[in-house]
């Protein structure tokens, strides 16, 4: 009666949290991760229901993006998607073979392009780059429920 995401990743349920990983390697699974990341979603709700706002649906497609596309570019081989919902958030990891941490450039909206961790880190509640024993993994927490009028009152911290 177990429940599997079938091809680019698994689902299970480590200690009480839900996740699921892929791996990425070529520039057309960017939309895959978008899809594993819908799937999962769709399923934290309707399968454990959890809330998931439309907002939450689509920050986190938007970060998965972001993130698969920046470790696509910068780091050779395949990236590894990880989504783990922990405490009323997802958190998004992507791990990668490069070591180099990403460069975070002030924001600058004269700029063309090289937005994407900008976006990331306004859209995430947190941002994290960890070194690995190869590559590095870059996190960042997008809540799940959140007001739809953008409201902090009723938030809670």
């Amino acid at each position: 009666m177990g429940h599997t995401v079938g091809g680019e990743g698994r689902q299970s349920l480590l200690g009480g949290g839900i996740s699921v990983s892929g791996a990425f390697e070529g520039s057309e699974d960017i939309a895959a991760a978008r899809d594993l990341a819908r799937t999962f979603l769709a399923d934290v709700q309707g399968v454990h229901g959890l809330p998931v706002s439309g907002r939450a649906m689509g920050m986190v497609q938007l970060v998965v993006s972001e993130l698969v596309t920046n470790a696509r570019k910068y780091a050779p081989g395949p990236c590894l998607l990880t989504l783990e919902v922990d405490g009323g958030a997802v958190e998004v990891s992507v791990w990668d073979s490069n070591p180099t941490p990403p460069a975070i450039l002030a924001p600058d909206p004269t700029r063309i392009g090289q937005h994407g961790l900008e976006i990331v880190m306004a859209v995430g509640q947190s941002f994290a780059v960890h070194r690995e024993p190869v590559g590095k993994r870059i996190s960042t927490a997008i809540v799940l429920a959140d007001d739809p009028g953008g409201d902090a009152a009723g938030r809670q911290s």
